[in-house]
């Protein structure tokens, strides 16, 4: 499993290479959309900022999963909307603010077998940890 500074090196990598190209490259990876997700530090109150595959999507709402590649931790950036729902999402059709909600129950249910059947590394990563993987569903905010 990737460290966390082996994690943070590959996000800056991956951001370069969107600015480098001028987004012309970087919005996707495994096949899913990417997105940069841009909550408020929990300790900081800071911006703090983030590459992310969102695995599924509807309409406008779209889901993140708090993997962490397998991790026992939940990620900082899950941490972070957690205490603050409100966040700013830049994919490559343009940046918009957004409220985060981490579904419990039969929506997480979905989402999760949505994902997991699409996308199998989110099976590999489930069993590597005990914790149940957070789902977070994002919405426009105003809805």
């Amino acid at each position: 499993m990737p460290s966390d500074f082996a994690f943070k090196a590959l996000n800056r990598l991956h951001g370069a290479a969107i600015a480098i190209s001028r987004g012309k490259i970087g919005w996707t990876g495994a096949k899913m959309p990417v997105l940069e997700l841009t909550t408020t530090g929990r300790k900081s109150g800071l911006p703090r900022s983030v590459l992310l595959t969102a695995p599924w999507q509807d309409g406008e709402r779209m889901a993140l999963i708090a993997s962490a590649g397998g991790n026992d931790k939940n990620p900082a950036w899950f941490l972070n909307l957690r205490e603050n729902p409100s966040v700013t999402v830049r994919t490559a059709d343009g940046t918009k603010k957004m409220n985060a909600r981490v579904v419990s129950g039969d929506e997480r249910d979905m989402i999760w077998q949505a994902a997991v059947s699409k996308f199998k590394h989110y099976a590999a990563y489930e069993s590597k940890t005990d914790r149940e993987i957070p789902v977070v569903v994002l919405e426009p905010e105003g809805r």
